[in-house]
């Protein structure tokens, strides 16, 4: 058989416009079809899943900076319990939600993969569009809430220039660009410099923990203190715990990371049986990184609420208050001097500033995958120097548009992350479904509803997380019709395969009469006579000669809504008439493919014969776009012309 990859005649890197256009589009692909940036299928280099786990680590675990305070704020004295709510969460929902994920797209596509896969044609394409806008908003705010919390952790040092005070949209601008210059100089050291982050703030964080355990045990009043404030508020138990289950969505932060987590899953190294089809070291590799993680922030979060909620006077945790936003921080200053806190503020920047490189490479992991497999990105968004600006361009937007508030950004960010990790646990409920696992269907579905509920009251108590979204989502779908409709001329097969049959019949019209005649055929009934009178009209209208040998062309409908492809061509011989079939939802597009297959395999300028369409020429190019079909021969012409721009090794289009 015969497999050629076909350039797109458009799409491929430009041979010159400069330096700084080829540094920007270094790493483009000339295959479409293949995927470039930090979370390729294929990577250069795989790492341990420990040290993976420190990449989705600076996110997962930066929260720390943050979340005992929100947490604080969000239930009161109650904080403990409802962080309990949020661990059970975590470690019986979250967890084997996207352990399952881990196995089923193990490619890195994520949970979003598993949902495309369920819903064909328009319907997936757009239910994805929607997803990635929440994904946009998720990693997005992550970047930019991270930023603007590390500023905050800057100017609140005892130590700080007193100029920070008032400049902190500059100080977190500034922030965001260090992000971005790191993924434009490339990625190779993110995962060395996200380990020594973690393994650091992590430790601090611990210390301040034991340490202010021990002053718990010094001094066990504030204990006392704390229930006896307690059941004056609430003197039901079971009113605390409800309490707890309803503000609990409201800490719905302290979940990020476990998308991102099976979105790097390719940059974990696999075992030696691992398979493209089953890679099951890769795998398991996952799975251990996700319950790592799981479990050693749930340790963080519990004890962390504890001391804070314990030895915090409430009022600090207010907007204006010295704990707000930076809790442990406030104790690291109170309990072990402004040296060590200064070392642990220093720390909590800089994992909060990095914290964006596991938003930002989930960003570069999505995008390439789906959009312009899609039509509905241009070919330059498949490299990674071009997106990276991009998306520093919209932090920027958010963040002047925020003043770089860590609370007005707090709903939109626990938006994205719930309506992922909601999306993550329907796909998995449908998964287990299909494969009739009963128990596992009702567990993952009993699992969808808790965070079907936990994303409602989030969106009805911060609807500003949807707004955001929306606009995300609104921004996306824009930018996906204007590319569809820009690059609908196109080529569209990344391969065009000639089965043995195929190349025969090619072949010997080629050598035996030194041109190919290809009649394009939308078969009926499929009858002899069919083919005969269709034969008979193209012979008469379009002046083929009488002995001249012709192939019919056919293309069967597949799903439109895909725009690349791998095209396989099959020769078979019906009624007496040589037939070259292939699958595709593009006709024109498809037609015009396989005709410069032909024409490069056999070194013979093929003719293509047409009929006129009928109907309204601008309904039919609505038909085209949406179906794939419409005015199929002026289309394929348009296809032609500009993918050969030589007028001589161009296919001709014959229309009567």
């Amino acid at each position: 058989m015969s497999q050629q990859v076909l350039p797109h005649a458009e799409d491929s890197r430009p041979s010159a416009g400069g330096a700084a256009r080829s540094w920007l589009l270094r790493g483009m692909p000339q295959q479409a079809a293949s995927h470039p940036g930090p979370h390729a299928e294929s990577v250069e280099k795989t790492q341990s899943w420990w040290r993976v786990m420190c990449l989705t680590g600076v996110d997962y675990f930066s929260t720390l900076g943050y979340q005992p305070a929100i947490a604080a704020v969000a239930a009161g004295l109650l904080s403990p319990l409802a962080t309990i709510v949020l661990v059970l969460l975590t470690l019986l929902g979250a967890l084997p939600v996207y352990r399952r994920v881990a196995r089923e797209s193990f490619r890195g596509e994520g949970s979003i993969a598993m949902l495309e896969r369920l819903l064909p044609w328009w319907g997936g394409k757009l239910f994805v569009l929607v997803l990635l806008g929440f994904a946009a908003t998720d990693f997005m705010i992550t970047i930019t809430l991270s930023a603007a919390d590390a500023t905050a952790h800057a100017v609140e040092n005892p130590f700080a220039p007193e100029w920070f005070h008032g400049n902190e949209v500059l100080i977190t601008l500034v922030f965001v660009g260090l992000l971005a210059a790191v993924f434009l100089r490339g990625f190779r050291e993110a995962i060395s410099i996200a380990v020594v982050l973690v393994a650091l703030f992590l430790l601090l964080n611990a210390i301040v923990i034991v340490v202010s355990f021990a002053h718990i045990g010094a001094d066990f009043t504030v204990v006392d203190d704390w229930w006896a404030a307690l059941t004056a508020q609430h003197s039901n138990p079971v009113l605390m715990v409800g309490i707890a289950l309803l503000v609990f969505p409201k800490l719905a932060l302290g979940l990020s990371g476990f998308e991102t987590g099976v979105a790097v899953m390719p940059q974990i190294t696999g075992g030696p049986r691992d398979t493209e089809s089953n890679p099951e070291g890769r795998i398991r590799g996952a799975q251990r990184l996700l319950t790592t993680a799981a479990i050693t922030m749930s340790g963080f979060l519990i004890t962390s609420s504890i001391v804070t909620t314990f030895l915090i006077p409430q009022e600090e945790f207010q907007s204006g208050g010295e704990a707000n936003g930076r809790a442990l921080a406030y104790l690291a200053h109170a309990y072990l001097g402004d040296g060590f806190g200064t070392l642990y503020d220093v720390s909590t920047i800089c994992i909060l500033w990095f914290a964006g490189a596991s938003a930002m490479a989930g960003l570069l992991n999505l995008v390439p995958r789906y959009l312009p497999r899609y039509g509905m990105a241009p070919q330059w968004a498949r490299a990674v120097r071009p997106l990276v600006i991009v998306f520093t361009a919209i932090a920027f937007v958010i963040t002047i548009a925020f003043q770089a508030d860590v609370d007005a950004q707090g709903g939109a960010y626990a938006t994205g992350v719930l309506v992922l990790i909601t999306s993550a646990s329907v796909a998995v409920t449908l998964s287990a479904r299909r494969k009739r696992q009963t128990k596992r269907t009702l567990g993952f579905g009993l699992i969808a509803l808790v965070f079907v509920y936990t994303t409602v009251v989030n969106v009805v108590e911060r609807p500003d997380g949807v707004r955001i979204a929306g606009l995300f989502i609104l921004g996306i779908l824009v930018v996906s019709i204007v590319s569809r409709v820009q690059r609908s001329f196109q080529l569209r097969a990344t391969s065009v395969d000639l089965d043995a049959t195929a190349q025969q019949f090619v072949l010997g019209d080629a050598d035996d009469y030194g041109a190919i005649h290809v009649i394009a055929h939308e078969p009926n009934a499929g009858s002899a006579h069919e083919y005969r009178q269709k034969l008979q009209e193209e012979r008469r209208d379009s002046g083929i000669p009488a002995r001249a040998p012709v192939l019919f062309l056919e293309v069967a409908g597949g799903d439109s809504s895909n725009f690349e492809e791998d095209l396989a061509v099959r020769g078979v011989v019906r009624h007496g008439y040589r037939v070259l079939e292939v699958d595709s939802g593009n006709v024109p597009n498809t037609i015009a493919v396989v005709l410069l297959a032909i024409r490069d395999r056999t070194g013979v300028v093929p003719d293509v014969y047409f009929e006129w369409t009928e109907g309204n020429p601008v309904s039919n190019m609505f038909r085209f776009l949406i179906t794939g079909t419409g005015e199929v021969a002026p289309v394929t012409r348009e296809v032609l012309r500009r993918a050969e721009k030589d007028r001589a090794h161009r296919p001709d289009v014959h229309v009567s």
